[in-house]
């Protein structure tokens, strides 16, 4: 009896070593899986969502979009012929939960946990992600600081931590992060100063809007900027323009509703590559004119500089940009005529040349006269705003005040010609 019961023995011992030999997901992949279901709210885990789906008695990557593991992840063969997950991006359905367990995935490139309700801090070990490539945590409700533990992640090229809770500074390990192409920030509470990125060589796309970072803008800026927003915040001082001089790939500038002063300069009308610039709701008080005729080699397509304290007259060399079709210097103090360019473009562009489809000087000091071509302009083909000004006259048949009414010569402008300073 004794003889027959050992080969029995072998053979269970050998079946199970064949039922390890055929499970394709690694055992520390899947217990990492299996901890972040346990740590969900189970509220927060709806029927139907991508984590419900998963049944643990079954293999992972073996089950992938079948009944038992619909979405959520995906696994490649990578080693030994087992599979690893490489990416993680859960399903927008408010899941909620903890975060805080030892992420060791070391073949993962994505993780995406954006639009759920995930809160508290960033887990100091996402930097046992050592091949993560996308980080995605927007729109959740992380608090905190960042963790410089990010700054490890070499081989990270999006970052995307906006809207959430977060305070505190940028960690200064962001400058290990050569291969970052992509920084989203914006939305969060972060009260520091902007440290100096000239050393993401690779940076295109920096979003740090609607923060309070305060202080100036820093003297270095990576060159490879494609677009650059730090909209309402509380930077101050001048803008240097040999900041930007090098950032011959930059397309979208917006520093509006700051507290930016002195002069606009006058690179950003010079870039050929620079698209829209929006400074609106600042405090600069002049413009610096770019070398004449190098205006006529801007890429600008829109420029709001409006709600600033701009003084002196109206800036003439717009009306040579040849792409320039949105303008906006609405509530300055500017003063004297307006420019008949800025009527002609409106109106009469030269052959290859942008008219102007939004021309918006409300708010100013200026005087004098319409120019005569925008007295040609067809109702509806620019928007066109003249109000509140010292103009002495108004033409009645085709100008409408802001809101879209109609209104009389004493309503279109702010002072009298009795008035005018």
């Amino acid at each position: 009896m004794g003889t027959l019961c050992f080969p029995l023995f072998a053979t269970m011992a050998i079946w199970g070593l064949l039922l390890g030999a055929e499970s394709k997901t690694h055992v520390g992949d899947a217990e990492v899986l299996k901890e972040l279901k346990q740590g969900l709210e189970p509220g927060s885990v709806k029927p139907g969502s991508c984590v419900s789906s998963w049944d643990f008695t079954l293999d992972p990557c073996d089950n992938l979009f079948g009944d038992k593991f619909t979405c959520g992840f995906r696994c490649d063969v990578v080693v030994s012929g087992l599979s690893r997950v490489t990416e993680l991006a859960l399903d927008q359905a408010g899941y909620s939960g903890s975060l805080s367990f030892t992420w060791n995935l070391p073949y993962l490139q994505t993780l995406d946990l954006s639009n759920n309700y995930f809160s508290g801090q960033i887990p100091y070990s996402f930097s046992n992600l050592t091949r993560l490539s996308r980080l995605s945590l927007s729109s959740n409700s992380f608090s905190g600081e960042i963790p410089s533990s990010l700054g490890t992640l070499s081989n990270l090229q999006e970052l995307y931590l906006d809207n959430n809770n977060l305070r505190g500074t940028i960690p200064q390990s962001f400058d290990n992060l050569a291969n970052l192409k992509r920084l989203e920030l914006q939305s969060n509470k972060l009260n520091t100063r902007l440290p100096n990125l000239g050393s993401l060589r690779n940076l295109k796309f920096l979003y740090l809007s609607d923060n309070s970072v305060t202080g100036t803008l820093p003297a270095s800026l990576p060159v490879s900027l494609v677009q650059i927003s730090l909209r309402n915040n509380n930077l101050s001082g001048v803008l240097v323009g040999e900041s930007f001089k090098s950032l011959t790939r930059l397309q979208v500038v917006d520093f509006s509703s700051n507290q930016l002063s002195s002069a606009v300069p006058s690179v950003f009308f010079q870039l050929p590559s620079l698209q829209q610039l929006t400074l609106s709701f600042n405090e600069f008080t002049n413009l610096e004119a770019p070398y004449k005729g190098t205006e006529s080699q801007s890429g600008l397509v829109a420029v709001d500089l409006s709600n600033n304290r701009l003084k002196g007259f109206l800036p003439s060399f717009m009306a040579v940009m040849p792409k320039l079709s949105s303008l906006s210097l609405e509530n300055n103090e500017f003063t004297g005529r307006i420019p008949t360019q800025f009527g002609v473009k409106t109106v009469f562009p030269e052959k290859g040349v942008s008219s102007f489809g939004r021309l918006l000087l409300g708010g100013n000091y200026l005087l004098g006269g319409i120019p005569r071509p925008l007295l040609a302009l067809k109702r509806d083909s620019a928007n066109v705003s003249l109000v509140d000004n010292c103009l002495y006259r108004c033409p009645h048949s085709f100008f409408f005040c802001q809101g879209g009414q109609q209104k009389s010569l004493a309503q279109c402008n702010r002072f009298s010609p009795a008035s005018t300073p």
